[in-house]
């Protein structure tokens, strides 16, 4: 399965200019406050699925103490350190799958924008947790972001599973606990609206 998500997105960055996807934004101005909410200053921070997000050069820019990007396609994290240039010298690149990455240290925050929607069976939903519960510490906040369930029921051509934040805790289990919850009218370069909820949980255990 992860060679056909990997094959999917790879097309996807190297048929498209990232500014022309549904899900770009020319200011992640959302995502920075919700990860600014949490209260920890040069913090930690990796965005799962990030993509050519261009939420990592604001956190960069902000100051945070260590910034990484994981996602599936080696040409989106490319484009991402094209655009930064000398500074994409100080991030952690990661190539890799959020259901199989075994993380080699841990982080203040975990934010998803959109990733965690696609993985529609229970056993990819179990071990994306499994991955979260090694990539963040105890007393870190996971910012996940999905399609609200009046959302889309599709993204880029694939089929998602929307959410709201009481779902996204019954997969998460009993070591988070929700902390902050938001809809989000996310507008695409197409000028189309997507119903987005952000959820953001404390890991307590």
């Amino acid at each position: 399965m992860t060679d056909v998500r990997t094959d999917h997105w790879e097309n996807v960055y190297t048929t498209k200019a990232d500014d022309s996807v549904s899900w770009f934004e020319q200011s992640p101005a959302f995502s920075l406050e919700l990860i600014a909410a949490n209260g920890i200053k040069s913090a930690s921070v990796i965005d799962i699925g990030g993509g050519a997000s261009r939420l990592v050069d604001t956190l960069v820019a902000e100051g945070h103490n260590h910034v990484a990007v994981l996602d599936l396609s080696a040409h989106a994290l490319d484009i991402s350190k094209s655009r930064m240039g000398h500074n994409a010298g100080t991030v952690e690149w990661i190539v890799g799958d959020v259901t199989t990455w075994k993380p080699a240290h841990q982080y203040d925050i975990w934010h998803d924008r959109a990733a965690f929607h696609f993985l529609n069976a229970p056993e990819d939903q179990a071990a994306y947790v499994k991955t979260l519960h090694a990539a963040l510490r105890t007393g870190g906040f996971a910012i996940i972001g999905t399609f609200a369930l009046d959302g889309p029921e599709k993204c880029s051509g694939l089929p998602v599973t929307r959410h709201d934040a009481s779902s996204i805790a019954r997969v998460l289990g009993l070591s988070f606990t929700s902390v902050d919850q938001r809809r989000y009218d996310h507008v695409t370069p197409g000028g189309n609206v997507q119903k987005f909820q952000f959820s953001t949980f404390r890991r307590v255990g």
